[in-house]
C-alpha cells in the first residue's frame, strides 16, 4: 500500500470586507435560515444564511460573520458570506480592521 502524503496547509488570511460588505456579530438565530446580526456600521440587519453554508458551516450566537449587504434594502437586509474563527478575529484586530471597542462590546 502506498503511503499517503500529508499536506501542510498554510493558514489562510481571513477575508477583509470590500465594497458592499461589513463585519457583524450574530445576535440571535431566528430559524428558517435567518439570523439577526449587529453590524459594525451601527445597523441591525436580518441576514440570510445561504444554502451553500447551511450544512457546512454551523453559525452560533456571538460568532463574527462577514455580511454582504443587499442592494435594494441596505439598511435592513444582507447575506452571511463567511464565518470568522477566533484566530481570524484576532488577525483582523491586529490589522486594524476591527477595533478593540467593537471586540469588547461582545
Amino acid at each position: 500500500m502506498p503511503k499517503r502524503k500529508i499536506r501542510e496547509e498554510k493558514p489562510k488570511e481571513p477575508p477583509i470586507p470590500g465594497e458592499g460588505e461589513t463585519i457583524g456579530v450574530v445576535e440571535k438565530l431566528l430559524g428558517h435560515d435567518k439570523a439577526r446580526v449587529k453590524c459594525f456600521d451601527g445597523r441591525v440587519r436580518l441576514c440570510r444564511i445561504p444554502g451553500r453554508m447551511k450544512k457546512r458551516v454551523w453559525i452560533r450566537e456571538g460568532d463574527y460573520v462577514l455580511v454582504s449587504i443587499w442592494d435594494f434594502q441596505p439598511e435592513k437586509r444582507g447575506d452571511i458570506v463567511y464565518r470568522y474563527l477566533r484566530d481570524e478575529v484576532r488577525k483582523l484586530a491586529a490589522k486594524g480592521v476591527i477595533t478593540m471597542e467593537e471586540l469588547s462590546e461582545e
